[in-house]
């Protein structure tokens, strides 16, 4: 008992002081005379009209508005070994930034791991895997696709066959497929 009595009177003592002036080098701001927040993150683009081209090189296609610039290209480095795919959302990007970009649909869900990149003059996110990556099958088939960056939106992709063919093409290095001819028809001529 008698070591905290000390204490105590200390504490009492301390409740006794009187709050410090205001101090004259501190601005005092109303908060209605703030300017309201920009959105850190960016909306949805429309892509009700979006489609894929191919691109003049024709090792990669890309997903957007006509006119505009692509939003998502897959492209195919077929000179690697094995033959990479490489996916790049088109959005605003930092350098050393990451991030995990979910694509949904063909009845699977692929989360890639994405990269702030600089190329073609534009900081993007950007995966690479090899082309046989069991990730890249939710581009595989027909239907409708979602895929999400956070904070830069979700693009909504109708569905296609060109992500699929191109997938398929790539996964052969880039070599059309060779058609054989049945040993039983003669060369040159129709089958009836």
């Amino acid at each position: 008992m008698r070591r905290t009595l000390p204490l105590f009177l200390v504490l009492l003592a301390a409740c006794d002081r009187q709050p410090e002036p205001p101090r004259d080098d501190v601005q005092r701001v109303s908060l209605e005379d703030m300017e309201p927040r920009q959105p850190l993150a960016d909306p949805s683009p429309d892509t009700s009209a979006a489609s894929w081209s191919v691109a003049a090189n024709g090792q990669a296609i890309r997903f957007g508005n006509e006119g505009e610039p692509p939003l998502l290209t897959l492209a195919c480095m077929v000179n690697d070994e094995p033959p990479e795919m490489v996916i790049i959302r088109h959005a605003r990007a930092l350098p050393g930034q990451g991030a995990l970009f979910p694509v949904l649909g063909n009845g699977m869900t692929s989360r890639f791991m994405v990269d702030a990149t600089l190329g073609d003059n534009e900081w993007h996110w950007e995966a690479r895997l090899p082309a046989e990556d069991p990730q890249l099958d939710v581009f595989a088939g027909p239907r409708d696709l979602v895929a999400t960056l956070p904070g830069r939106g979700s693009l909504e992709i109708a569905g296609s066959r060109i992500p699929g063919e191109f997938l398929e093409w790539c996964r052969v290095g880039g070599q059309t497929p060779q058609v054989e001819n049945d040993p039983s028809e003669p060369a040159g001529e129709p089958a009836a």
